[in-house]
């Protein structure tokens, strides 16, 4: 299990309690399935479902699915009509996930498709309040050029990992991974047609807001 510092401690437990059902989800991926660093965490999960009722979300779109975690924190802030699409190339880990999204009762809510995020998202025709972005480091910037006409004016795009455990600060480290964020951080940072906002929450978010102008 990943380590809490005491800070971290003090902040979960100030904050929204993690639902049992995630608990239990968190305790399978850290069992069964290789790096569950890459798992969202309680305080991120609760920030995102924070943020999906105070814009009145219906729609939201998830690059990344994982276990499930944040898909299913997300399908919990919609109305009943809401859906989270969710994507993820990765089939070995989908039973863990299909198998949580029934627990969850949300399974309504959550279409999730396996395969390549930067081939289905072109098919993708609605649009979006909310996307958020937690997938192959190396193709941020690319999702980010193929999801933006997809979201509404005055619609949201977060980032995650944005700060690479400090990596973009630090010019030695020039893998492909780190590439790909310095890539889409500068892509962001010089994009006019949007608002922004880099948090130092876990491993880095940035909020975009797409301006309704």
């Amino acid at each position: 299990m990943e380590e809490h510092t005491e800070l971290e401690r003090y902040i979960e437990q100030h904050s929204e309690a993690e639902p049992p059902l995630l608990a239990e989800l968190r305790r399978v991926t850290h069992l069964r399935v290789m790096r569950p660093r890459m798992l969202s965490g309680n305080i991120q999960a609760q920030f995102l479902k924070m943020l999906c009722r105070l814009m009145g979300a219906k729609r939201v779109l998830e690059i990344g699915t994982y276990t499930g975690y944040t898909a299913i924190s997300l399908a919990s802030a919609l109305p009943k009509d809401g859906v989270v699409v969710t994507i993820d190339c990765n089939d070995e880990i989908e039973e863990i996930a299909r198998s949580f999204f029934a627990k969850s009762e949300l399974e309504a809510k959550i279409d999730f498709r396996i395969g390549e995020a930067c081939q289905i998202i072109p098919e993708l025709e609605e649009m979006f309040d909310l996307v958020f972005i937690d997938a192959d480091k190396r193709e941020y910037a690319d999702y980010y050029e193929q999801v933006f006409d997809k979201v509404r004016p005055g619609g949201m795009i977060v980032a995650d990992d944005v700060l690479w455990d400090g990596k973009v600060a630090e010019e030695r480290h020039t893998d492909a991974q780190t590439q790909g964020i310095l890539r889409f951080n500068e892509r962001v940072a010089a994009d006019v047609r949007v608002e922004k906002l880099m948090l130092p929450l876990r491993h880095g978010l940035t909020l975009i807001r797409k301006k309704d102008f």
